[in-house]
């Protein structure tokens, strides 16, 4: 169990995926007797001096807000940035300190993660420093078996919440033009998208702003915060979504071999504002062209509804 808390790469990435809630709703871990014991000194977003006396042994997550944060509570679907401080809660033993020193780690929070990070990060927001301590049974992913953590050592955590992007695009709505494919989104921001019937596609890259936001202007080499859906024109159906998977994503968008997508992707994001949602066909040549890719067919033509999160 111990070695188990190794969980940030050591390249400052962390390795692995929180859940929440779309709707945000109240924390589901509350300050105790255990996470009040921990002393943490030192300032906001440096590596803190991190003090309690072992062991600690909580029958349930809680969470102690050391340094209240400001905006809404952290929520399923964000991508964050973090300084995180891990220790063997049983122990007192250090065991993984990464994100300080101006290069936060970057989180997306999903649905495969810590049970105790899922609980503990719900009660904090952007600027939060926050105290997790957890027993074994919720220091595990939701995917593994809870039976492998019983009699394990308890878990510490310090987080600074550096920085938390949007959840969704939140711009002011767009209309577009006739014989674009229509998009309705659910509640949580996730669009459901129709393919005109027997329309034929569009030759050339089109972009149409669905949401236009107001925050800074995406520029060529920038990475990226998105969630995006892609179908394949000719059959509606998706081949690929970040909602699926329960995370955005984070990947370079750039007019040169610098990028990290098909040129038709990094033209319909490049230029615009965060906070907007962007729907775009890209024919073929723009795509993975007459080779195809994976799941797509050769000359298929795309539609993707692309959520503009942020700019890390």
């Amino acid at each position: 169990m111990r070695s188990s808390f190794a969980l940030f790469a050591t390249a400052g990435i962390i390795a692995l995926t929180l859940s929440g809630c779309a709707s945000a709703p109240a924390p589901e871990a509350v300050s105790g007797d255990s996470s009040d014991a921990v002393s943490v000194t030192g300032d906001f977003g440096e590596k803190p001096k991190v003090e309690f006396p072992a062991p600690l042994a909580p029958e349930e997550t809680q969470c102690t807000e050391i340094i209240a944060g400001e905006g809404e509570l952290i929520e399923e679907g964000q991508f964050v940035l973090l300084g995180a401080s891990l220790f063997n809660g049983t122990t007192g033993e250090e065991v993984q300190v990464v994100g300080y020193d101006e290069d936060p780690a970057p989180l997306a929070i999903g649905d495969d993660t810590l049970i105790a990070f899922t609980k503990g990060l719900s009660c904090a927001r952007e600027g939060s420093r926050v105290v997790v301590v957890a027993p074994s049974q919720e220091a595990i992913r939701p995917s593994d078996d809870p039976t492998g953590a019983e009699g394990g050592d308890s878990v510490v955590a310090v987080f600074d919440v550096i920085r938390a992007f949007m959840p969704r695009a939140d711009g002011a709505v767009r209309l577009s033009r006739d014989g674009f494919p229509a998009v309705v989104l659910a509640p949580d921001g996730r669009p459901g998208i129709t393919v005109p019937k027997g329309a034929d596609p569009f030759e050339t890259t089109e972009v149409e702003v669905l949401k236009e936001g107001s925050g800074e202007v995406v520029e060529s080499g920038d990475t990226v915060v998105v969630h995006y859906t892609g179908v394949n024109w000719a059959d509606g159906e998706v081949f690929d979504s970040s909602w699926e998977k329960g995370v955005p994503i984070s990947l370079v968008v750039a007019d040169d071999e610098g990028s990290q997508v098909i040129p038709g992707f990094s033209t319909a994001v490049i230029g615009q504002k965060v906070g907007s949602q962007v729907g775009v066909v890209i024919p073929p040549s723009e795509a993975y062209g007459e080779q195809g890719n994976g799941a797509v067919p050769g000359n298929s033509t795309l539609f993707f509804v692309i959520d503009i999160l942020g700019v890390v």
